[in-house]
């Protein structure tokens, strides 16, 4: 008989689960159960990536769209300006786009966007473009009806009769109401107005306890970055047991990453780059509480060494780094649409690979730095520590 993805992840996890230790040698398994199992399949040299589970499958671009930056703080979003952008972005084969319900005007740009599609570009285009959504509602009860309500609302402003991805967030585990939410999520999915559902910023413990309550779902989004390597450490090993695979943000960290900071003190007021982006001030809190500026400028001098011997920029190599770690199928790239563009440097990825040097040269800077795990938690914890 199948072996079911409960018995095997209660027997291989729980021990785990509640010491909060994985192992990076933990023996590849294959869960049988059809029903719950994911797998990917990559094609076309690097670029393409399949997410599956059972009868459900969402082909995207490694590279993704980032689209929070839209939601102001980034400076003005001009309408035609970045629908004109994200056109460019797919016409150059980087043609997935997350955002999510609370990205000011994100979904809606998607439905202009997806609209011009349809009557500027062939078919067989259309097919390619993919538009990946979160919803993120308050810890209150979950019925069916208003989780329909609330996915309705994203199809009527991305202009589409089933969102590709629906990525769910959770504030309050203490409220287990995220179960009935994913389970109606899964009914929208079974009448077709969702084509895969999807979690973002979960951590280890409650992913294994929605696969073990039967819930479909394809990836979770999580921070990861060369800084902050926690989702190696517990999640990527529940995701190699089940097939559940990650798409990361931060991975640039909102372009702290790049050669732009390279060389800089920021502790000498107006010597440096200006911290002025939502962006900007999370992920260097990010830094601080890793091992501070002065590393940081160790890593990424390394990582220029490395960009400058591949003929690529930092940004390229901080995000080749992270797609080729485990269990990642995606990571993110922030778009301010119609303000800045790094098409160039996101197409490059596809073609870099980096060597056991560079990544030898890379983990002997990062070693130095404080165990990220133990320092704010699991994945998503940074967003539900008081």
């Amino acid at each position: 008989m199948p072996v079911s993805v409960h018995s095997v992840i209660a027997t291989n996890l729980a021990t785990t689960v509640s010491s909060n230790r994985f192992h990076r040698n933990v023996s590849r398994r294959r869960i049988f159960s059809s029903s719950v199992k994911c797998s990917v399949e990559t094609a076309e040299a690097d670029r393409w990536v399949k997410l599956k589970n059972g009868n459900d499958s969402l082909e995207i671009c490694r590279v993704l769209n980032g689209m929070w930056q839209t939601s102001g703080g980034w400076g003005k979003i001009d309408r035609n300006d970045a629908v004109d952008a994200m056109l460019r972005h797919a016409d150059a084969g980087l043609s997935t786009f997350d955002m999510a319900d609370h990205y000011g005007p994100a979904e809606d740009l998607y439905g202009i966007f997806i609209n011009r599609v349809r009557r500027e570009r062939p078919p067989e285009y259309l097919e390619k473009i993919k538009g990946l959504t979160k919803w993120v509602p308050p810890p209150i009860k979950m019925t069916s009806s208003y989780v329909r309500q609330n996915i309705d609302i994203s199809r009527k402003r991305m202009d589409v009769a089933a969102l590709d991805m629906l990525q769910f967030h959770w504030w309050d585990y203490a409220n287990d109401g995220y179960l009935d939410a994913l389970k109606h999520l899964t009914d929208l999915k079974e009448e077709g107005k969702i084509k895969t559902v999807a979690l973002t910023n979960f951590d280890t413990e409650r992913l294994q306890k929605i696969l073990e309550n039967g819930i479909p779902v394809v990836s979770n989004q999580v921070q990861h970055s060369i800084v902050d390597m926690r989702p190696q450490q517990r999640m990527a090993q529940l995701c190699e047991l089940t097939g559940v695979k990650l798409i990361t943000y931060g991975t640039v960290m909102g372009g702290l990453l790049s050669e732009k900071f390279l060389d800089t003190n920021l502790t000498i007021p107006f010597a440096g780059p200006r911290l002025n982006t939502p962006s900007l001030q999370k992920y260097k809190r990010m830094v601080d509480a890793w091992g501070g500026w002065n590393l940081f400028q160790g890593l990424l001098r390394t990582m220029k060494s490395i960009s400058t011997k591949h003929g690529v920029s930092i940004p390229t190599v901080a995000v080749r780094y992270v797609l080729d770690q485990q269990g990642v199928a995606g990571s993110m790239i922030g778009v301010r649409l119609g303000l800045a563009e790094h098409i160039q440097d996101a197409n490059a990825i596809f073609s870099l690979v980096l060597d056991e040097e560079d990544v030898n040269s890379i983990q002997e800077v990062t070693k130095k730095g404080k165990d990220l795990l133990q320092v704010i938690g699991d994945c998503g914890d940074e967003y539900r520590r008081i």
